[in-house]
């Protein structure tokens, strides 16, 4: 159990699988009250089965952020395309997933958070995004989670000193669930020690910063030094 969230009422959007699901488990071990945004079961939490793809769900997820103490967003799928050949529909859907669906959770949970003098919020940016950056073959996925980092820092400058705390994890390469056998060997050799990061590494990280107060406005890469 952990005081500062115990029995707090917890949001985890992409929650039931990958580091979502490490952060819905360990808020669990913790006495939160957790509710998992995704397709698989979490012991102790309640899972909410949508698809995220889908905007005809962003108004069943909002209404979920409404009453949340903690909101964390860990869903956000990856594009890895040069941006000569990205669509308009690609740009469409990376930018929902990344940058609108969490910037419009945050929108519902704010009112809430403020009411109660006490909000934790934590996103995902993604791997080397805490600052503005080049991106050869995934520029759309860079620039949604790019802005992840603006987000962050908007609500943590407005609402700073008000129990309500905004910030964002950079994850690194990391070996889920979803990695296959073939794919390991090429996550671990992306990190400098050549080992793969497990989810609950990210986790780990995750509740540290969602149990302490102080830590607000951070863009924090989790990525064990990596550099392109």
């Amino acid at each position: 159990m952990n005081a500062t969230v115990c029995d707090r009422k917890a949001l985890v959007v992409g929650g039931t699988g990958g580091i979502g699901g490490a952060v819905s488990r360990l808020l669990v071990a913790a006495g939160a009250r957790v509710t998992a945004v995704g397709r698989h079961p979490v012991p102790g939490a309640s899972v909410v089965e949508c698809s995220l793809d889908s905007r005809d769900n962003l108004g069943l997820v909002s209404s979920l952020a409404e009453t949340a103490d903690i909101l964390c967003v860990a869903w956000g799928p990856f594009l890895q395309k040069p941006v000569e050949d990205t669509g308009a529909g690609e740009w469409d859907s990376v930018v929902y997933s990344n940058l609108v669906l969490p910037g419009a959770l945050v929108s519902a949970a704010l009112p809430g958070m403020l009411r109660n003098g006490w909000g934790r919020i934590l996103l995902f940016g993604g791997t080397r995004t805490e600052t503005v950056r080049a991106f050869r073959t995934n520029a759309a996925y860079g620039a949604a989670k790019t802005g992840i980092s603006s987000l962050v820092k908007s609500v943590a400058a407005v609402h700073a000193g008000v129990g309500v705390t905004c910030n964002a994890i950079c994850p690194g390469f990391v070996a889920t669930e979803y990695a296959s056998e073939a794919l390991l060997p090429g996550i671990a050799a992306r990190n400098p020690d050549g080992v793969p990061m497990r989810p609950e590494d990210v986790a780990n990280v995750a509740l540290a910063i969602l149990t302490n107060p102080d830590i607000n406005g951070v863009i924090l890469p989790v990525d064990k030094g990596w550099l392109p």
